[in-house]
C-alpha cells in the first residue's frame, strides 16, 4: 500500500465498505440498526452477511468466525469455513445472514461459576453492528456478545454496551433539564493507554516462571534500573523500532487508532496510546492490540509481557483509562473551558462523577483486582489502593467557591518565559497533573489509572458508565422536579452534591504515610489487595445498583465474584507450583554444585597446606551451606502451606488464604533464593539474569 490512508481499516468493513458494497436501502437500514438501535429484518441481515463475504474472500479470507469476550479477559473464537457442498461434488462460497446474526458456541467450558452446568452446554453468540467485523488471519472476525441458553449473560461486551445506554439515557435527561435541545445522543469515549515489555524469546524461553506465571519469581535487581530515567522517553531501540513500526502498520490495517509510541520508565518497558473512540469499539480494540502486540513479538524474536508486574524493584505496567462524554453534535461535556466557574454545564457532570466515585469507590476497586495488579498497586508510579480524585487546583479553588457560595476569583494562566528569543512563550496550564492519583481530571476526561496492562478495560467502564449514570438520574431526577430550573437552582444541587462527596477529592500525594491516615479519617476504604476487594463486588447496595438499571443480575454478579475469587487463587497456586520446581530442580542443584566447587577448592588448597580459617572459598561455602538449608526449609514450608489451602472447598475462603498462608511463603523463599543467587558465580546459575532480560534487546 502506497499510503497510511489507504492502509488504515483496510483490513474491516467499516462504512466505507459498506457504502461501497451495499445496496442504498441496506445500507440506510443498517446504519438505523447503528445508530439508533433500530432491530435488523432477516432479509437486510442477508444482503449484509452475502457483501461481507464476498469482500471477505477477495481479501483472502476462508473462514469466519464468531468473536467474543467471555469471562476470562481474553477474546474467543471457533472458525468455520465458507464452503458449503454443491451439487456437482465441487464447494460454493456462502454466508447467510442467520449465520451472521446469531452462532452457538459451547458455554460449559467458560468461566460462569454455577450460571451453566457441564451438562447444559448451550450458548449463543449474537452479532454486535455497532462495531466493525475486521479480517485477522484470513478468518472474517465478527464482533459478538455471548450469553448461555437461559440468558444469563456470560461476556463483558453485553454489560459495557448495556451501561453505555444507560449512560446515554441519564445523560441525555440532564441536557434535556439543562435546555440543550440539539444533542440527540451521548456517547461514553475511551482511549486506553498500553503499557508493556519486551524481552529476547531465548531469555525469556529458559525462564519458567515467565512462561508459567508471566513474571519474574526469582530474581535479584540488575545494577542499573531507572535509577538514572534516562529510558523514559529515549531513544527507542533499533529491534524495538522495527517491531513498534510493524505494530503501528498492524494496527492501522485493523482500525485501531494506534497514535503515540515511546519508552515508558523501566528498561525494556513502552507504550502504545490511540486515539479516543467509542467505550465498545475501544474495548475490542484494546483487545485486539493485546493480541497483536503478542503475536508480533514473537515475529521478531521478542516476547510481549503484560502482566502487571514482571520485574520486581522497577514500574509496573498499567492500562490507563481515559474516559469522557461526547455528544453526538461533537461536545465534550468534561471540557471545562476558559471560564469553568461559569459552565454550569459542566459543573453538573464534574458534581456527578465526585458523587459517583465516592458512593461507589469500592467497585471502582474491585473492577481492578486481580493477583497482577495487586503486585503493581501503590508504588514505582501505580497508584495505591486508596480511591481518590484528583480534580487539581483550579477546579477544586471553583468547588470550595460554590460550597461557600462565593464567586470564584478567575486566575490568568502563568506564562512560561523561555529566556530565549528564538523559543516561544506561552501560557501553561492552570494545573499541573498527578502521577499518583487513582482517578485524576486531566483537562477533558478522567484517567483512570489503576487498571492493569493485562486486563479488558470493559469491566472498569462498566463500573463507570453505571455509577455515573445513577448520580446523573439522582441529579436529573431533582431538577425535573423543580417548577423552575433556573441557574440557582442548579447551583444549588452543584453545591450540596460536592458538600455530600468532597471528601473524595484529594491534590496531594497519595503514596505518603499522612494520606492513609488522612483518608482513614475520611472514611475511604483501603482495600489492599484482591481477596480484599473482590467482596466488595456483591455487597447489598452493588448489587441493588446492577439489578435497578438491568446491567447484572444478582445471580451474574455472584457468578463473577466467585470466578476473580477463584482466578485469583488459581494464579497463586499456578506461582506457587512454579516456584517449587524451580527451587528444587533448578535452583538448589545450582547452588549445590557451586557450594562443592568451593569446597573442592578448599580442600585442593589445603593438599598443599595453604588453606586458612579466612579463605573466601570456605566462608563463601559455609554461607551457602547454610542458605541452600533455608531454602529447603522454605521450600517444604510452601509445599505445606500450598497442601493446607487446597483443602479448602470454598472459594471465597481459599483466596484468602492464598494471599495469608501461601503468599508469606512464597515472599520467603523468594528472598532466600535471590540471596543465593547474588553469591553464585554467573556459570552455576540456571536462569537468565534480570541483566539480560531488561538490557538483552
Amino acid at each position: 500500500m502506497n499510503s497510511i490512508p489507504e492502509m488504515f481499516g483496510s483490513m474491516v468493513f467499516n462504512t466505507k465498505v459498506m457504502r461501497e458494497r451495499l445496496p442504498e436501502e441496506t445500507y440506510a437500514e443498517l446504519q438505523k440498526t447503528i445508530k439508533d438501535g433500530e432491530p435488523l429484518s432477516s432479509d437486510v441481515a442477508n444482503v449484509v452477511a452475502n457483501a461481507m463475504k464476498e469482500w471477505a474472500v477477495e481479501k483472502g479470507a476462508t473462514h469466519y468466525t464468531h468473536w467474543f469476550q467471555p469471562m476470562t479477559g481474553v477474546t474467543a473464537e471457533k472458525h468455520d469455513s465458507f464452503i458449503e457442498p454443491a451439487e456437482d461434488d465441487s464447494v460454493i462460497m456462502e454466508f447467510s445472514g442467520k449465520a451472521l446474526i446469531k452462532g452457538e458456541s459451547d458455554a460449559s467450558s467458560f468461566p460462569s461459576r454455577g450460571i451453566r452446568a457441564t451438562f447444559e452446554a448451550r450458548g449463543y453468540t449474537v452479532w454486535d453492528p455497532t462495531s466493525y467485523a475486521f479480517i485477522k488471519d484470513g478468518t472474517l472476525c465478527i464482533p459478538t456478545a455471548f450469553c448461555s441458553y437461559s440468558g444469563e449473560v456470560l461476556d463483558k461486551k453485553t454489560p459495557l454496551l448495556r451501561s453505555v445506554e444507560l449512560l446515554n439515557k441519564q445523560a441525555m435527561r440532564i441536557l434535556n433539564v439543562l435546555g440543550n435541545t440539539e444533542a440527540h445522543r451521548v456517547i461514553t469515549t475511551v482511549g486506553a493507554e498500553q503499557e508493556y515489555f519486551l524481552v529476547d524469546k531465548k531469555y525469556y524461553d529458559k525462564r519458567k516462571d515467565l512462561i508459567f506465571a508471566g513474571r519474574t519469581l526469582f530474581g535479584t535487581p540488575a545494577p542499573k534500573g531507572q535509577e538514572l530515567e534516562d529510558h523514559y522517553y529515549g531513544n527507542i531501540k533499533p529491534r524495538v523500532s522495527a517491531y513498534m513500526k510493524e505494530l503501528d502498520e498492524e494496527l492501522w490495517k485493523l482500525g485501531v487508532l494506534a497514535k503515540t509510541k515511546h519508552n515508558e520508565a523501566a528498561p525494556a518497558q513502552h507504550e502504545m496510546a490511540p486515539i479516543y473512540t467509542t467505550a465498545n469499539i475501544a474495548t475490542d480494540h484494546n483487545q485486539l492490540t493485546m493480541e497483536v502486540m503478542k503475536k508480533l513479538a514473537l515475529k521478531h524474536g521478542l516476547v510481549c509481557l503484560l502482566h502487571e508486574k514482571p520485574f520486581a524493584g522497577v514500574n509496573g505496567s498499567g492500562k490507563h483509562n481515559n474516559w469522557s462524554l461526547t455528544t453526538d453534535t461533537g461536545e465534550n461535556l468534561l471540557n471545562p473551558t476558559k471560564r469553568p466557574y461559569e459552565n454550569t454545564r459542566f459543573l453538573v457532570f464534574l458534581a456527578a462523577v465526585i458523587k459517583a466515585v465516592d458512593k461507589y469507590q469500592d467497585l471502582l476497586r474491585a473492577s481492578v483486582a486481580s493477583a497482577g495488579n495487586d503486585c503493581r498497586l501503590g508504588g514505582f508510579e501505580a497508584p495505591p489502593a486508596i480511591v481518590s480524585l484528583y480534580v487539581g487546583d483550579e477546579l477544586e479553588g471553583v468547588l470550595d467557591a460554590i460550597e461557600k457560595g462565593v464567586t470564584y476569583e478567575q486566575h490568568t494562566a502563568a506564562r512560561f518565559e523561555s529566556g530565549v528569543d528564538v523559543l516561544p512563550n506561552f501560557r501553561k496550564d492552570t494545573t499541573d497533573r498527578n502521577r499518583t492519583s487513582p482517578f485524576a481530571f486531566t483537562g477533558n476526561k478522567f484517567e483512570f489509572r489503576m487498571v492493569g496492562s493485562s486486563f479488558s478495560i470493559s469491566d472498569s467502564n462498566i463500573v463507570l458508565n453505571t455509577i455515573v449514570a445513577e448520580a446523573l438520574d439522582d441529579m436529573a431526577t431533582e431538577l425535573e422536579k423543580l417548577d423552575v430550573c433556573d441557574e440557582a437552582a442548579v447551583r444549588a444541587l452543584i453545591r450540596e452534591t460536592y458538600v455530600a462527596h468532597k471528601r473524595i477529592v484529594f491534590n496531594g500525594n497519595n503514596y505518603s504515610e499522612e494520606w492513609v491516615q488522612e483518608a482513614e479519617k475520611r472514611g475511604l476504604l483501603n482495600l489492599k489487595t484482591t481477596p480484599d476487594a473482590l467482596p466488595a463486588f456483591v455487597a447489598e447496595k452493588n448489587i441493588a445498583l446492577f439489578e435497578k438499571y438491568g446491567i447484572f443480575t444478582e445471580t451474574e454478579m455472584r457468578s463473577r465474584c466467585e470466578s476473580m475469587l477463584e482466578n485469583y487463587s488459581n494464579v497463586r497456586h499456578i506461582e506457587a507450583m512454579t516456584m517449587l520446581i524451580m527451587a528444587r530442580k533448578d535452583i538448589m542443584p545450582a547452588a549445590v554444585l557451586y557450594m562443592h566447587e568451593l569446597a573442592e577448592t578448599q580442600k585442593a588448597k589445603a593438599d598443599i597446606g595453604i588453606a586458612t580459617e579466612q579463605d573466601a572459598e570456605l566462608i563463601l561455602a559455609k554461607k551457602l551451606s547454610a542458605l541452600i538449608r533455608e531454602l529447603h526449609e522454605n521450600t517444604e514450608a510452601l509445599d505445606a502451606a500450598v497442601a493446607e489451602v487446597m483443602k479448602i472447598d470454598d472459594g471465597a475462603a481459599q483466596a484468602p488464604a492464598y494471599k495469608d498462608i501461601v503468599l508469606p511463603c512464597m515472599d520467603a523463599l523468594r528472598k532466600t533464593a535471590d540471596t543465593i543467587q547474588s553469591m553464585t558465580g554467573s556459570k552455576y546459575w540456571p536462569y537468565p539474569t534480570y541483566d539480560d532480560l531488561m538490557f538483552g534487546v
